[in-house]
């Protein structure tokens, strides 16, 4: 399991718990991996969306910009499940070295 697919199973967890703002999920993710690039995020975001995995839409509007929510999908939750299942796997397999 690459980093880039512990960063989309962080982002399906994180998504799995209710619609969420954009930039509140970089801040979650940046806590966590605080070496990956905001535009690396945003990117991932986008492409989830491409692939029919998350929702985005617009939210009510604070003092500067809309904000952009992000919503899982049916399609998410079989993404996030699969994996997950792969993680899971993969800590097995360390556990038995």
């Amino acid at each position: 399991m690459l980093k880039k697919d512990l960063v989309e199973l962080a982002l399906l967890r994180l998504l799995a718990k209710g619609d969420q703002y954009g930039y509140d999920l970089l801040k979650k993710l940046h806590a966590v991996f605080p070496d990956i690039q905001e535009s690396a995020i945003y990117a991932q975001l986008r492409g989830l969306c491409r692939e029919g995995c998350l929702e985005q839409y617009q939210g009510d509007t604070s003092a500067g910009p809309a904000r952009k929510y992000y919503r899982l999908t049916g399609s998410g939750t079989a993404r996030y499940a699969a994996l997950l299942e792969q993680w899971h796997a993969l800590r097995d397999a360390l556990e038995e070295l």
